[in-house]
């Protein structure tokens, strides 16, 4: 399940599903600071819709946008099998590839779907890895970017030292600080 954390200024003020994290807005007390809402998984910041009842914004937050394997109502039905998820799309390989994927037992698309799984597997660790560092620097950079060694953290987090990165950003706020560390921590444990 996807988590949200919210800050205004430089203090944590929510943190769980998002329907909880706006809701924790919507009622919590009013501040002056800016807040942002951080999806976890990226480090990004997201909008949300705060106008309206309770019941309102779940409903916003519940219809959110099509995900990219359901065509959007307007357009029209492509190819694919939309049912189960799956999408045509177009690819542009060399004839070389084209003979071997389609020498392939079941053809182009099913070896395309065994490489794909297989890579998966094998750089799921280095991926994960890479989303975490990706989504505490998103992270940093909009929270942390003029704190006080905000660029030699950067530099410390892209190098894989965290405990360079930890030191480095001892002095940041205590919930920012605390935060960017649990997206390397809780992305590399996944």
């Amino acid at each position: 399940m996807d988590t949200y954390t919210a800050f205004a200024g430089h203090a944590r003020i929510a943190a769980g599903p998002l329907p909880k994290v706006a809701l924790a807005l919507k009622h919590g007390p009013m501040t002056t600071a800016p807040v942002v809402i951080f999806s976890d998984s990226t480090g990004r910041p997201i909008d949300i819709d705060l106008r309206g009842s309770d019941r309102e914004i779940l409903a916003r937050l519940a219809g959110s946008a099509p995900t990219p394997a359901e065509p959007a109502p307007s357009e029209p039905r492509g190819r694919g099998r939309p049912r189960l998820g799956v999408v045509a799309r177009e690819v542009t390989l060399l004839p070389e590839h084209w003979e071997w994927l389609g020498a392939q037992p079941g053809g182009a698309s099913v070896a395309l779907r065994k490489l794909v799984h297989e890579a998966r597997r094998a750089s799921g660790d280095k991926d994960r890895a890479r989303e975490a560092r990706d989504a505490a620097y998103h992270f940093m950079s909009t929270m942390g970017g003029n704190l006080p060694n905000f660029e030699e953290a950067s530099r410390a987090l892209f190098a894989d030292d965290l405990p360079r990165v930890a030191a480095l950003i001892v002095d940041w706020p205590a919930d920012i600080r605390d935060h960017a560390m649990a997206l390397v921590r809780r992305h590399r444990a996944d």
